[in-house]
């Protein structure tokens, strides 16, 4: 058998994979073309070939290659940053819009893994946990703020009702969240792929973009391709190497890492998690964690804001679990993984257009699962000429990270040193 073409991971080992798609050969005409083969543009590319559009996506690696199929799997209402930054961003109005519509990206999310029968193991429920007193204030705050100003009802649960779901001591109590919930990320980014292929989607792998051509009819090169489009999407995130300098410099690539324990057995992890919900704390180095489907503990953690992996992972991964799970202590990490994901400045989403025919959608800033899938409806819409909700996104400011492409991040290293303090001392 061929060795996988997908970095080593749990997802890889347990996924039901796609025949690979040819690379792209030869010039390429289609209404619209799309770099990306991540949630975003298959979602794009679904809603735009479900339309009447002749949709060409072109993928450098494969389907699902990059952070659509490494990341915790935990899927969110909302952003990467809170509903409160939104507002002193565009103001409370158009704040409460930008969330009710990321509530439909949930339902969204949920519709499509129904009407196209992608099995990615869908569990309901995701608690946000936290560990000191401080944290406990602030979370009370917001959740009574979601449901006095955005009409979003979430439970609290003190610390009692907490370890009558999850086994650990660790926390004093938790926010929980019905409407969000968890899955497996690789196969839904597969169940996506059918559904577009199905549609009538063309998808090349193997095909990195080398260059953007603007233009009337813009160009998509690749080294042995070109594709002619009346519209180009952008969805590579983290990975739109030279292609928008004036998207590069708006998000920073940040390594996350996730690891599965060997299979706990049924029982064993069922005490760990009784309702099946996803956690995270709410350090700004969080923990966050699942179980899996043949009942392994997925436990992720560890991030790098230098974009080089962290020294002894596995043994980092092991330790901040048995923090957590005490109980734990015989049981091995099997696989240890990461990726990039993109982060804004101001953690907000960054989509909008580069041309009147050229879109993209970035800044997902660890926050993607559900809301990817709403920018690529969000984008496939503007095309088709209602760009209202594009517009209110477009309408985020969004600055570059400081210090240009030779210092911005040894800044950023700086930056999140210190916020790692304030989570140990405050």
């Amino acid at each position: 058998m061929a060795a996988s073409p997908y970095p080593p991971s749990w997802y890889a080992a347990s996924a039901s994979p796609l025949p690979e798609q040819a690379p792209a050969r030869g010039d390429i005409q289609a209404d619209v073309a799309i770099l990306g083969a991540g949630y975003t543009g298959l979602s794009a590319a679904l809603e735009l070939a479900e339309a009447g559009f002749k949709v060409v996506l072109l993928e450098a690696e494969r389907i699902g290659w990059g952070a659509s199929g490494r990341n915790g799997g935990q899927a969110i209402v909302g952003y990467g940053c809170e509903v409160d930054t939104l507002e002193q961003l565009v103001g409370r109005d158009d704040a409460r819009r930008l969330f009710d519509w990321s509530r439909e990206g949930m339902q969204l999310l949920r519709d499509r893994i129904q009407r196209h029968a992608i099995e990615c193991d869908w569990r309901d429920g995701h608690a946000s946990v936290p560990i000191k007193p401080r944290q406990e204030r602030q979370l009370r705050q917001w959740q009574a703020h979601m449901q006095q100003q955005y009409d979003y009802p979430m439970a609290w649960w003190d610390r009692d009702q907490l370890r009558a779901q999850l086994a650990s001591d660790r926390y004093l109590g938790a926010v929980f969240d019905p409407q969000s919930g968890h899955l497996h990320p690789l196969d839904y980014a597969f169940g996506l792929a059918r559904a577009a292929l199905a549609a009538g989607v063309v998808i090349h792998e193997h095909s990195p973009v080398t260059r953007l051509q603007r233009g009337a009819r813009a160009v998509l090169h690749t080294a042995q391709a070109q594709v002619k489009a009346d519209y180009v999407v952008l969805a590579g995130n983290a990975w739109l190497h030279g292609i928008a300098p004036e998207l590069e410099s708006r998000i920073m690539p940040v390594g996350t890492y996730i690891g599965a324990t060997t299979p706990l057995g049924e029982q064993r992890a069922r005490d760990l998690i009784r309702n099946d919900m996803a956690v995270a704390d709410v350090n700004w180095a969080l923990d966050y964690f699942r179980l899996s489907r043949d009942h392994r503990l997925l436990f992720g953690g560890r991030a790098s804001y230098s974009t080089l992996p962290p020294p002894n992972l596995r043994g980092t991964m092991s330790r901040r679990m048995r923090r957590v799970f005490p109980q734990l202590a015989d049981v091995a990490i099997e696989y240890v993984w990461g990726g990039y994901v993109d982060i804004s400045l101001n953690r907000a989403p960054h989509w909008g257009r580069l041309e009147p025919n050229v879109y993209f959608a970035q800044g997902f800033s660890g926050h993607g699962v559900a809301s990817t899938g709403l920018a690529g409806q969000v984008i496939a819409q503007a095309i088709r000429g209602q760009a209202e909700r594009l517009d209110a996104y477009a309408r985020i400011p969004h600055r570059p990270f400081p210090g240009g492409r030779l210092l911005r991040t040894p800044m950023l290293v700086a930056a999140m040193a210190w916020y790692k303090l304030r989570d140990v001392l405050w």
